[in-house]
Parts: C-alpha cells; structure tokens; sequence
C-alpha cells in the first residue's frame, strides 16, 4: 500500500538541502573514496573516472549522465567547469529518469555499448528496481562492468524500512529497498555478482531536539517524508523516533547520536 504522506522527493528544493546535509554529516562519501581506491581501481563519479583514466591512459571517455534533477545536474556541470583537465572526456546530459532514458533509446534504436555504467543510490527512486537493472545490464559491452551502490541490509535504513515499509514508503516513487533485496533478486534470477559491505555512520543528534531546524531537514532524508515532523501522524512519528535511538540503527557515542549508515555494493558482468 502506498503511503499518504509526500515524499521529499516533490520537494526538489528542501531535497538538495537535506541531502547536501547528509553528505556533510555521513561519512558516506569518505567510504565511497576508499572503496574506489582500494577495491575498484561525485563528485564520486569524477573520481571513478580518474581511476579509469589512471588504468587506461590514453583513452577517450564518453561520459553520459542520466539525472532528473536540474539542480544536481547544474552541481556537476559547475564541478566539471572547474576542472580544465577533464578534455578526455565528452559529456552528455540527460536530464531524465532511468525509465525515460530507456524509452528515449528505445525510440532512436540507439544500440551503443558501455564499458561501465555505475548507479549511485538510485534504484529508490525507480518503479521496478528489477527491470531497471536489467536494462542496464543489456547496455553493458562484453567485459563491460555495472556497479550497484545502496545502502546495506544490516544498516539502520535496513532495520527502519523493514519496520516502517508500509507507511514511509511511496512505491509509485520510491522504494525502500537495499542490497539485501537486490542479492534476493539476483539469487533467485541465477545472475552471479561481486559484493562489497562499507562501513559508514551519520550523525543525527539534532534529529532528537524538538524544532531544529538541521535535525527536521535529517529527519525528512531519513525517512523521504516532506515535513515529516509535521505531517506525520503521532504514532507514526513516536515509532520512527523511538527505533531511530535503538541500538539495531543508532549507536551513542560522546553525546551523539551516530544512525548506521553503512553501505552494499553489488558489481554485475555484461549479460551473457
């Protein structure tokens, strides 16, 4: 059933702000950069191609971004802008979701290969996380590689969808959905993959004080609810407070609160 509470995602403006506020409070990105580093060979994305460009010198790069959002289109046209290094590369700008994307090549029997694709905590935002990984697994050349990133079964958002699913979640927007689910559904389809556990932490200290206005914008990204403190109803808001504290999401240290951030990634060859 799909919850009567707005998703943040209507909101692009109050979005950009709690999720500027995430990236500063997480530790998200530090693990990100350790992983591209140390395992795999933005703005993360950036980094990867560096990484990319370091493995293979020489090498042109065709970069094309698919991203709904002008604003966080417009953030990394900006960073790109900032970089005079980056003549190797061509960009394309999509400024689409995953499903128009795949209608958009549908429609102009575009038939271009990938060599890598990555999808950044994204697959929350599609209809069917499912089909969209398929697809993109198609667009990938023959050692082509996709990478999955989500946040991790065993984190606090693991333990908050499980429990809050039905009233947090907007299917026909976005899904609560992490590694744990995506390896259920690879397992099942038989599709052999590469999985990777980071550790990552957020601080939502100001998320228990009545009224800050840094804990509400936290609390609206946690759960993707516009003004969740507001709009929610008061069992629902209880609840979600309550188990954020628990010990199965948040673990308190020094006078914080630190909510289990802790992130999957999932790494798929080219379909054979």
């Amino acid at each position: 059933m799909s919850s009567p509470l707005k998703c943040l995602v209507h909101d692009d403006d109050r979005y950009q702000k709690s999720f500027e506020l995430f990236l500063e409070r997480s530790s998200e990105h530090q693990a990100m950069r350790d992983f591209i580093h140390n395992t795999l060979f933005a703005n993360i994305d950036l980094e990867m191609i560096s990484q990319l460009r370091l493995k293979h010198p020489g090498v042109l790069v065709d970069n094309e971004v698919v991203e709904p959002s002008s604003q966080q289109l417009h953030n990394y046209r900006v960073m790109v802008g900032q970089k005079p290094d980056l003549d190797y590369i061509k960009f394309t700008w999509n400024k689409m979701t995953a499903s128009e994307f795949e209608e958009q090549r549908r429609q102009k029997n575009v038939t271009k290969k990938a060599d890598f694709i990555h999808m950044i905590q994204m697959l929350y935002y599609v209809q069917d996380p499912g089909a969209t990984i398929s697809f993109f697994q198609s667009l990938l050349d023959k050692n082509g590689k996709l990478l999955i990133l989500l946040v991790s079964g065993d984190s606090g958002w693991g333990k908050l969808w499980e429990t809050f699913r039905s009233q947090l979640c907007n299917t026909e927007i976005s899904q609560c959905v992490t590694t744990a689910d995506i390896k259920s559904l690879l397992d099942m389809r038989r599709v052999p993959y590469k999985s990777y556990e980071l550790q990552s932490h957020m601080d939502i200290t100001e998320c228990f004080t009545e009224g800050d206005e840094t804990g509400e914008l936290m609390l609206d990204f946690l759960t993707e609810v516009l003004d969740f403190s507001k709009t929610a109803s008061p069992e629902l808001r209880q609840g979600v407070m309550r188990l954020l504290r628990d010990p199965q999401c948040s673990v308190e240290k020094e006078g914080k609160v630190l909510f289990n951030n802790n992130l999957g990634v999932i790494v798929l060859d080219a379909l054979s």
